[in-house]
């Protein structure tokens, strides 16, 4: 069984989420640019072409990922608002700091996260 948050300790994961939060927001602002239209004019090359659609199709992937991120970050941050965080919705035990250290946008428990199969 795990114990509550110390004030503490619930400020430095509201710290490291906040500026998680700020790091993937400023990171999606300049995805725009990796992943934009591939001009396919007639002076590049058929190598050239299959490249930049790689490219371009791996910088949609990562902004995807970056903004399911800052979603998970966004709900931690709304919970600590609302004194949610740090408690799961599944069993209602409190989550540990080590878990919550290692992630602290966890929603779940060690336990219920491997019952959800994740």
């Amino acid at each position: 069984m795990s114990e509550e948050l110390t004030q503490d300790q619930l400020t430095l994961l509201s710290a490291r989420l906040t500026h998680e939060q700020d790091t993937l927001s400023a990171g999606l602002k300049g995805a725009d640019d990796r992943s934009g239209t591939v001009e396919l004019d007639g002076s590049m090359g058929r190598l050239s072409r299959m490249d930049a659609l790689q490219q371009q199709e791996m910088a949609l992937a990562q902004a995807r990922q970056a903004k399911q991120r800052l979603k998970t970050v966004q709900g931690a941050l709304r919970r600590i608002e609302t004194d949610d965080y740090g408690w799961c919705p599944d069993c209602g035990e409190a989550i540990g700091f080590k878990r919550l250290n290692a992630r602290p946008e966890a929603p779940f428990c060690l336990i219920c996260t491997q019952q959800r199969g994740g």
